[in-house]
C-alpha cells in the first residue's frame, strides 16, 4: 500500500513540474559577455594604403645636355655628399680653363712690369721736386711732366690689376660651366638606380616634360611612412603623437612611430575622397629592420588612451548607444549607455552599466531583444 502512494505521489509531482515547464518561456542561447575595465584607445588610419618613403631622395640630372662622358658610379654603391657621379663632355671648357689660367699669369706679369715702371716714375717725380725747392736748377714745367707721366704709370698699373680681375671672372664663368657638366652627390646616400651609358646623350627634363634621370639617389639612413588621412579625421591628428604601422611584407605591426608631418593642404585628387597626407617616423631601429622605399604601409595614429575605462566590446552596442543586460532569470533589458572612447573593438562605458553586468554580445542572433529570455550557450 505504501508503495503505491509513493508512486501516485511521484507521478503527480512529475505531471506539476512538466505543467510548470510548460509554462516557461523558451530560452535562447546566446553569447554574454561580463563587463569590466580594460584599455580603450581612439585611433585613426589611413583611407588609402600608403608607402615608406626614403627621406630623401633625388633625381640627379646634368644642368646642360651632353654626352656622356664619364661615369664615377655603380647602381647600389654607397657616396658621400659632393662626390662626383657623372660628367658630360666638356673638353672644350676645359681648354678656356687653361687659355683663361693662362691670361691671368700673363696679365699678372705685365701688371707688375708696370707697376713696377710706375713706382720708378713717381721716385723720379719726387727728386724733381726736391731739387726744384732747394736751388731752382729745374723748372716748373719739367717737374709737371715728371709728375704727370707717374700719374699716367700708375694709372696704367690700376687697369692692368683691373684686368686681371677681368681674367678672374671669365676663369669664374668657365668654371661654372664646367661645374654645369657635372653630377654631383647632393647628400650622404645610395644610388638606386642609372639610367645613362657612356656616350649617351643625356639631357635635363624640360618643364611639363617627365623623364628618366640619369641617377636615382636616396638617402636611406632614415626612412618615413606617408599616408592619406580623411579630411574628416585629420583635424584630431597632430605633431608627435605615437602611431603603429602595418606593412603586407611583415605580420607585426612597428609601434615606434611619431607623427613628424602633417601637410597644410587637402589633396583633391578624388573628388569624393579629399586626403590630406601624413608622415610618421619610426624611431626604433629594430622597427627600421628590412625595410625599403615603395613597401606598402598602413597607419594606425593613437589619438588618446584609457588604461583603466569600464568598456564594453563594439559588436555588443546597438543603435543609439544601446546594449541588451541580461537581468535576473536571463531576461533581457535594453540599457543606454554614453560613450566615451571608441574604436573597432571597444566602447568607454561612462554611465549605463556597472563592472560585472551581464551583456549580450551576439545581438545579431535572431530572436534576440529586449523583453525576451536567454541563457548563456557553452
Amino acid at each position: 500500500m505504501n508503495k503505491k502512494l509513493l508512486f501516485y505521489c511521484i507521478a503527480i509531482l512529475l505531471v506539476v513540474v512538466a505543467y510548470y515547464l510548460g509554462k516557461s518561456p523558451d530560452r535562447i542561447d546566446v553569447t554574454l559577455h561580463k563587463v569590466a575595465k580594460g584599455e580603450v584607445k581612439t585611433s585613426v588610419s589611413n583611407t588609402r594604403v600608403g608607402t615608406v618613403k626614403a627621406c630623401r631622395r633625388a633625381y640627379l640630372a646634368p644642368s646642360t645636355g651632353g654626352n656622356v662622358a664619364k661615369l664615377f658610379v655603380k647602381e647600389g654603391e654607397r657616396v658621400k655628399q659632393q662626390q662626383l657621379l657623372l660628367e658630360v663632355w666638356n673638353d672644350d671648357l676645359k681648354a678656356q680653363l687653361k687659355l683663361h689660367r693662362a691670361q691671368i699669369k700673363a696679365n699678372r706679369a705685365t701688371a707688375k712690369q708696370i707697376c713696377v715702371l710706375a713706382a720708378g716714375a713717381e721716385r723720379d717725380a719726387q727728386r724733381l721736386r726736391r731739387l726744384e725747392k732747394i736751388d731752382n736748377i729745374i723748372s716748373e714745367e719739367q717737374v709737371d711732366r715728371a709728375s704727370t707721366s707717374a700719374k699716367a704709370q700708375w694709372s696704367s698699373c690700376k687697369a692692368s690689376r683691373a684686368g686681371i680681375e677681368i681674367a678672374q671672372a671669365n676663369l669664374a664663368i668657365v668654371k661654372a660651366a664646367i661645374e654645369r657638366t657635372l653630377v654631383r652627390a647632393p647628400f650622404d646616400g645610395t644610388v638606386a638606380e642609372i639610367n645613362a651609358e657612356l656616350g649617351e646623350y643625356v639631357t635635363p627634363s624640360p618643364p611639363g616634360i617627365p623623364t628618366l634621370p640619369p641617377i636615382d639617389l636616396l638617402d636611406i639612413s632614415c626612412l618615413t611612412v606617408s599616408a592619406p588621412i580623411d579630411e574628416v579625421d585629420a583635424p584630431q591628428i597632430k605633431m608627435g603623437m605615437t602611431a603603429c604601422v602595418s606593412l603586407d611584407a611583415f605580420e607585426e605591426p612597428r609601434c615606434s612611430g611619431t607623427v613628424t608631418r602633417i601637410a597644410p593642404y587637402v589633396l583633391e585628387k578624388e573628388k569624393q575622397a579629399r586626403t590630406v597626407e601624413v608622415e610618421i617616423k619610426l624611431s626604433k631601429k629594430k622597427d627600421l629592420n628590412d625595410l625599403l622605399p615603395g613597401y606598402s604601409a598602413d597607419i594606425e595614429v593613437l589619438v588618446a588612451r584609457k588604461v583603466s575605462a569600464l568598456r564594453v566590446p563594439t559588436e555588443a552596442v546597438l543603435e543609439n548607444n544601446q546594449v541588451l543586460l541580461v537581468k535576473q532569470g536571463g531576461l533581457l533589458e535594453e540599457r543606454q549607455i554614453q560613450p566615451g572612447l571608441s574604436n573597432w573593438n571597444f566602447i568607454e562605458v561612462l554611465s549605463g552599466l556597472s563592472e560585472n553586468d551581464m551583456i549580450v554580445l551576439s545581438v545579431g542572433r535572431e530572436g534576440v531583444e529586449s523583453g525576451v529570455t536567454v541563457r548563456a550557450e557553452e
